[in-house]
This record gives C-alpha cells, structure tokens and sequence, in this order.
C-alpha cells in the first residue's frame, strides 16, 4: 500500500479525532458547481451527504469508463486511476469534516446514519471492480486498494463516532428535559406561594374589617 489508512478508535474518540490525512494533502479537483454545494452545505449532516454524492459520481465515472470502449492511444489506465484518486481525496476531506465537527459537538447524527447506509454500497462498487479485471487493472491496482481500505476506515470511524454523538446528545437531551422539569416546578412553586400570600392577606383584611380597624392607612388619623 502506498498509503496510510488512519482508523477512527474509540480510544480517539474519547478525546479528539485523529486527522484523515497528513497535513498539506492536495483537495479533490471540483468543479464550481461542486465547490458551491460544499460551499452550501453548512450544516455539519448535510456537508456528509454532499461528499457522499460527490464521491458517488466519481465511482460512476469510474465504472461508465471501464465498460466503455476505449481508444488505445490515450493512457486510459492512467485516466482511471486518477478517477479514483479523486474519489480517495473526497474521502480524505469527508473523513476531516467528521473529525472537526466532532470535535466541535456539531450534530452528525442524519448525516452519519447515510454514511453508512450509503457508504457499504459504494464499497460493493469498489470491490466489485476489484474482482472482475479488465485490461488497465494493473494501471490503478493500488488505489483501488487504498479506496477499499480507504472507505472500511471510514465506516468503521463513522460507526464509532455515531456512537459517541447519540450517547452525547441523549444525554444532553435528559438534561435538558431535567432543566425544563426544575424550571416548571418552580413557577408552580412560585405561583403556589403567590396563591398562599393572596390568601393571607384576604384573611388579614377579614380580621382587620371584623376588628374595625381600617386597612387603608390614609384612613387612619
């Protein structure tokens, strides 16, 4: 392999999550309406289901590539393995979104669970071309590789770090519910006590009009 695969333990995710990458990785190539929708997508799930989508068409070019025929003047072997090194920098910069918004508490919890319902698709697709060679296979064997290790990392990340975040954010909920239940039972406890003073002051005004003894101090020389 000639890349490292950094895996999202549980041990990590206690603290901090480890990056997908080294630093100063180079971005996936995107087009501008690509840029817009990363661009767009602010919201901690939403910017998961754009890389999602994103790394979903790189694989489809792939796989339309491979069953196409091909003009054996071009590097056509060279052209798919860079297909797939753009699916691998997309994962690259999915799996760094995970980290910083995990370790931001920003809620992952919707986006996550399409991770991984989408996510083994895509590995099927990958091992798929794994097993069933054509002519170039030798040209991306190893990225293909790095992909499948590549993308089982980041499951295996996702699952752990979906964990995490719905043990958080229930507990965050019960405390919360326990908050609004306090707050509740002191207004009925203040309204309680407003409720005993009105009735005492009746009862001092009764005592005092039966006393004849005026309760409007002006009244009083």
């Amino acid at each position: 392999m000639r890349r490292a695969h950094c895996v999202l333990t549980l041990a990590v995710l206690s603290a901090t999550l480890l990056p997908g990458r080294a630093g100063g990785q180079q971005r996936a190539a995107l087009s501008q309406e690509e840029e817009e929708q990363l661009r767009d997508a602010q919201d901690p799930s939403q910017r998961i289901e754009v890389y999602l989508a994103l790394a979903q068409s790189r694989l489809t070019q792939f796989d339309d590539f491979r069953k196409a025929r091909h003009d054996p003047k071009y590097d056509n072997g060279g052209y798919l393995d860079k297909v797939l090194e753009q699916y691998l920098k997309l994962d690259d910069e999915l799996k760094d979104w995970i980290d910083d918004q995990y370790g931001r508490d920003g809620d992952m919890r919707k986006g996550l669970r399409t991770l991984l319902e989408k996510g083994p698709q895509q590995l099927a697709e990958l091992r798929s071309a794994q097993q069933t060679p054509d002519e170039y296979s030798k040209d991306y064997q190893e990225t293909l590789e790095d992909a499948i290790a590549d993308l089982g990392d980041t499951l295996d990340g996702a699952t752990q770090a979906l964990a995490g975040q719905e043990k958080k954010f229930a507990a965050a909920k019960r405390e919360e519910q326990v908050q609004a239940q306090d707050a509740k039972e002191s207004v009925k406890e203040v309204k309680k006590q407003q409720k005993e003073e009105k009735k005492l002051r009746k009862k001092e005004d009764k005592l005092q009009k039966k006393q004849g003894t005026p309760t409007d101090p002006d009244q009083q020389d």
